[in-house]
């Protein structure tokens, strides 16, 4: 399927916090039902290993929903820890989440804008639900950015681009909508408000989701914006999928300084 940059709610400064932040809570609490980046794991404890980085610095991270999974499953012996950012942090959220790790999962209050501001911080740079939203020259400079800071990376994103997928927005998010709003944390009468009585929450999830899909990017294309964004044959580049435990396939690229 070809790729379609159409335009996503959550993207713009203008999209109402409480309605962006129920969309986000309501991503990641179902990434972290379905376990959905379990894969992820093997993957960032081998580059800890080959880097020597156990720091993670997670880029939009929405709600933080698949870091909260990783630090309770990725192995004890690393001692990993986690800093959260965004463009625009959903503070309640990390704020839990911070609570929940005793501290082993941080955040930075300030918005991080990928495109504009530096990091600022040392580690395993990653991004989860998230390179989709950025077109190939914004991705190609991200990388770059990720090359001169002499950092490793890894991006995970969906790896089912067809319309089978897009089906299945549309059948199963009414009705994880419906029976799992209530048991989203941190709980918001706001968030049932705006999901049972007036529903901007799912009208808007379901349209930036079906939108994700046709946003995605492939391995391959991934790949081949990293061989560009790496003139000087500076990283070591992988790229693939991987399947997760309910069968969806997690499209993947990781690039790791060469020694």
């Amino acid at each position: 399927m070809k790729r379609f940059h159409f335009f996503e709610f959550e993207d713009y400064a203008w999209f109402p916090k409480n309605i962006r932040d129920g969309g986000t809570d309501f991503l990641g609490f179902v990434l972290r039902l379905l376990k959905f980046y379990d894969p992820s794991i093997e993957i960032l404890e081998k580059l800890s290993q080959e880097t020597g980085h156990s720091h993670i610095i997670d880029l939009c991270s929405g709600s933080g929903g698949p870091i909260s999974l990783i630090q309770e499953k990725i192995d004890n012996d690393i001692g990993m820890t986690f800093t959260l950012t965004d463009k625009f942090p959903n503070l309640s959220a990390y704020d839990l989440l911070k609570s929940n790790s005793n501290g082993i999962i941080d955040f930075k209050e300030e918005p991080l804008d990928l495109l504009n501001d530096e990091i600022g911080h040392e580690g395993i740079r990653t991004l989860f639900t998230a390179i989709h939203h950025f077109k190939p020259r914004e991705v190609k400079g991200i990388l770059q950015g990720t090359i001169r800071d002499d950092m490793p990376i890894a991006i995970f994103d969906g790896g089912d681009k067809h319309l089978g997928s897009i089906f299945a927005i549309l059948i199963t998010h009414p009705i994880l909508f419906l029976f799992c709003t209530p048991f989203i944390r941190p709980f918001k009468w706001q968030r049932l408000l705006f999901t049972y009585i007036i529903p901007l929450i799912p009208v808007y999830a379901i349209w930036d989701g079906i939108v994700s899909i046709l946003r995605l990017h492939t391995p391959k294309e991934l790949l081949a914006i990293a061989h560009d964004a790496d003139q000087g044959n500076k990283y070591n580049w992988s790229s693939g999928k991987v399947k997760n435990r309910i069968g969806f396939n997690v499209a993947f690229l990781v690039g790791k300084p060469r020694l």
